[in-house]
Formats: C-alpha cells, sequence, structure tokens
C-alpha cells in the first residue's frame, strides 16, 4: 500500500508480517513454513525479506510500470463516525496511478480530474483487491518481484498477490476472513492492524449484512466504538500493530459459506433489485442464482467429505501421523478473477501439511528479534495508511501505506453519485428499524438467519445428514 497513514481494521485469525533489516535470514524456507502452520497468534518475521525487488516499489515506480492503465479506487469521508464505513457507503472512480500521485500531493491538475469532486483533506483513496496477476498482465516479469518461496511456498509470487494503494486514512471495516491466514509485506508507508482473538467474536456484533462470501463484519466501528449500542466491545481485546516498510481453512467454512450465499440470494432476490437497498458487498460480482449456490453447496460438501475420508486412511496407513492441519485458499476471488462458475472452481491448498501443533510444541516457537509476538493492547482509535503484500491460505497481498489483506477479483462497481456537493452514502449497518417503526424489515430477518452462529448449526447439521 501506499500512502501516508491509514489504517487496517481486522478480526484476529492467523497474521505473520514481516520485517526487513538485512540480507542474512534467519530461518530457512522449512523452518519458516512450520512456524506459519504452528502459530497460532500474530507475530511479525524479521530480517527475511532483505533481497526482494518488491522492496523498491513506490507509487511512481508502478505508475510508470502501468504506463496510464486505469484502477478503481473506493473513496470515502475521513470523518470517524460511531457506524463502520462500509463499502457500500463509499463512492469510487477509475484512475491511473499519476491521477492518484497528483490528487494526493494536491497538484492543480488534479482539479479536473477523476478526484476533482473530493477534496484531499476531506477524503481518502484506496485502490484495494488489485489482482497482481491481473493489473501486470502484460508485464508478467514484475511477479518475480515478490518471493514467497522464503518462507516455504515454492512457486508462488506476485502472481498469487494482491496490492493495496492508499492515503492517508484509507481503511476497512473490522472483519474476520472466514477461512485462510495472511502473510503481508509492509511496502511503503505505515499500517496499522487491530487484531482480535477468535474468542472475542461475539463482543465484536457480527453480521454477514453487507454480504460478502468469506467475510464476516463487525457492527462496531473499531476506531470509534458506540459503547451504548454494543456495550460487550468493552471486554474485547485488540492486538494493535503498525507496520513500516519491509515488515514483512478449512472445507467446513466453504460448506457454510455456500448455505450463507443461498440464503441471502433467495431471500433478498425476492425485492425489488431497485429499491436501494445496498445488501451486496462490492466484492461480491453479483447475486448468483439458485441453481449456481445449490451446485457450490454440493461441491462444498462433497469437497468436506472427501477430506474426512482422506483424514482416516491416513490415519489408517500410519498410526504416529497426527490430525492433518489444511489451510485452504479462498476460492471466492481467485473465481471473480478468472470468471469460472463456482461449480468448476478447485480449491486451493498449501503445498503439504503439517501435523496439528501439540502444546509441546507452540512453547518451542523461537520467539526473538526474528520473530516478534504481537501482544494484546489497549484499544487504538487513530487512523493509519500504506504500501503492502500479503500471501494467505487464499493469497498474497501488497498494499500503499498500510493497508493491504484482501483479495480482489471482478468488482461489480457500484453506481455512487459524484455530485460534487453530496458526502459519501451511509448504511445503515444494523438494519434494525427506528424507534417509530413497528414492522420487521427482510434484513431484520436476513441479519438474523445468516448470523454466523446459526449458519455454524446448519453446517453441522447438514453434514450429520450426509454422514447417514
Amino acid at each position: 500500500m501506499i500512502g501516508k497513514t491509514s489504517c487496517m481494521i481486522n478480526h484476529l485469525h492467523r497474521f505473520f508480517f514481516l520485517h526487513i533489516d538485512e540480507d542474512v535470514k534467519p530461518f530457512t524456507p522449512e523452518k519458516t513454513k512450520e512456524i506459519v502452520m504452528s502459530l497460532q497468534q500474530p507475530a511479525v518475521f524479521c530480517n527475511m525479506v532483505g533481497n526482494w525487488p518488491a522492496l523498491h516499489w513506490n507509487v511512481e515506480y508502478l505508475s510508470a510500470v502501468l504506463e496510464g492503465k486505469t484502477i478503481q479506487f473506493r473513496l470515502g469521508l475521513k470523518t470517524v463516525d460511531l457506524v463502520p464505513q462500509f463499502e457500500t457507503s463509499c463512492s469510487y472512480v477509475e484512475a491511473t496511478l499519476e491521477e492518484f500521485l497528483a490528487w494526493s500531493c494536491g497538484q492543480p491538475s488534479c482539479l479536473s480530474g477523476p478526484f476533482s469532486c473530493y477534496d484531499y483533506s476531506k477524503y481518502w483513496a484506496y485502490a484495494d483487491y488489485k489482482y497482481i496477476a491481473r493489473i501486470f498482465e502484460d508485464k508478467p516479469e514484475i511477479f518475480q518481484d515478490v518471493r514467497w518461496s522464503d518462507f516455504g511456498f515454492p512457486g508462488r509470487s506476485g502472481k498469487e498477490s494482491t496490492l493495496w494503494i492508499g492515503s492517508e486514512g484509507a481503511n476497512t471495516p473490522c472483519h474476520l476472513d472466514s477461512y485462510g491466514c495472511n502473510l503481508v509485506l509492509q511496502v511503503q508507508g505505515r499500517k496499522r492492524w487491530h487484531l482480535f482473538p477468535p474468542g472475542d467474536t461475539s463482543f465484536l456484533y457480527p453480521t454477514r449484512i453487507p454480504y460478502e462470501e468469506s467475510s464476516i463484519f463487525s457492527k462496531v466501528n473499531i476506531a470509534n466504538p458506540d459503547l451504548k449500542r454494543f456495550p460487550e466491545f468493552r471486554n474485547s481485546t485488540a492486538h494493535v500493530v503498525t507496520l513500516s516498510p519491509g515488515q514483512d481453512a478449512d472445507h467446513e467454512a466453504h460448506v457454510e459459506e455456500a448455505i450463507t450465499r443461498m440464503l441471502v440470494c433467495a431471500i433478498k432476490s425476492a425485492e425489488n433489485p431497485s429499491d436501494g437497498d445496498l445488501w451486496l458487498n462490492p466484492t461480491e460480482v453479483e447475486a448468483t442464482s439458485h441453481e449456481i449456490n445449490l451446485q457450490y453447496l454440493n461441491k462444498a460438501v462433497s469437497a468436506y467429505l472427501k477430506c474426512q475420508e482422506t483424514s482416516v486412511s491416513g490415519q489408517a496407513r500410519s498410526s504416529s501421523s497426527g490430525a492433518k492441519q489444511r489451510t485452504n485458499t479462498s476460492c471466492k476471488r481467485k473465481r471473480r478473477e478468472a470468471g469460472c462458475e463456482p461449480e468448476s472452481c478447485t480449491l486451493l491448498t498449501q503445498e503439504s501439511d503439517f501435523p496439528a501443533p501439540k502444546a509441546e510444541e507452540l512453547q518451542k516457537i523461537p520467539f526473538g528479534p526474528h520473530l516478534i509476538q504481537v501482544l494484546p493492547q489497549s484499544h487504538k482509535t487513530s487512523v493509519v495508511g500504506a504500501v503492502a503484500v500479503e500471501s494467505d491460505g487464499r493469497d498474497l497481498l501488497h498494499e500503499n501505506e498500510e493497508h493491504f489483506e484482501k483479495l480482489q477479483g471482478k468488482r461489480k462497481r457500484l453506481q455512487m453519485s459524484n455530485d460534487c456537493e453530496a458526502a459519501a452514502h451511509q448504511m445503515d449497518s444494523d438494519c434494525s428499524p427506528c424507534t417509530s417503526q413497528t414492522a420487521l424489515s427482510t434484513n431484520d430477518l436476513l441479519d438474523c438467519l445468516v448470523n454466523p452462529r446459526v449458519i455454524s448449526l446448519v453446517a453441522q447439521l447438514l453434514l450429520e445428514r450426509m454422514r447417514v
């Protein structure tokens, strides 16, 4: 990510950050992957990426490489409200990196460009979820600037990564990526991460509205929490880390995603699509048909059952082999990028599997100057920004100044007003009726039906039915 200071607020799953100091790598690729697959908390790797050409990337260089190619930027207000600024509440423009740079530097040329309606002192801009393989498709040599093989993933490069470029204040609402782990490389600028342990999920008031496959959002604005509305948030504990330049799944979750997709698409498609209800997150290409969703669900269930059979047979062959831990890549954004249908999409896995770590093994993780724990901290309210590269069980990311953690695919452009006088449209994230309203809306019902706890229970019941 490229910019000044912006903030990435997220749900803690398995995040690994990279920091550069010297050329000598403290861990071999094999040892690094063992650490990645064993850690159950966020950590910062140091001195692992000193020879990566990607460390020399900046906006000016990438702008020259892209040669005037336009990309989509998401714009939001810098004001911090009690309500999260969801992607459905933002505006969108198509612009070149050169135009973005001119706007962020306050050059006169931006007065007539795509950013002309947005005062830099009031708005931030974010080119997020940009697949390097797509935006640099005619410059494949740049893929080799990112070398995830140093972390035990041979063959992975920038082609499997995403690029995030944002200005000061750029951010993403607090959310949980429901499967996968992440590897993040900060290239330029700074980025602050707020990470929460899985046990804090209920304190964050999870919601599936706006709907986005593999992401569960929080109703709480982490930077400015409404403690009257969300009192349990006081019980959460954030792990906070600010990255500077150089810092570097499972099958059942896919079943849950398929169930959620079916419910959301089936219920919302019954309403008038022109009613202005922004229920579908911009990262989703479109609302897919019931038939396609059913095929996707059957594929997910089949993959789960096959995984169970493989696990059982593997244990029969070797009594010494423990339960396998598999980290699947998120198929969603890759499917969107490739344009393939859900039923033909193959879930990507790590090259090899590792036994689930035992307690004594976790105690042997070599924390020290080359592997730093991200410890719990008090809640922060400031907002930061940056360039970064990430790889998770799903993909590798690269971001502007501090924001780079979700993967991009084809994004359905949100038709927002470009009226210079209009502020970014705000959506009621809770979708609850006001005090004078007595009737429940479709979204009230939907928000309860696709609650993560409900979906998890439905998935368990469905899989039990298939085992009979």
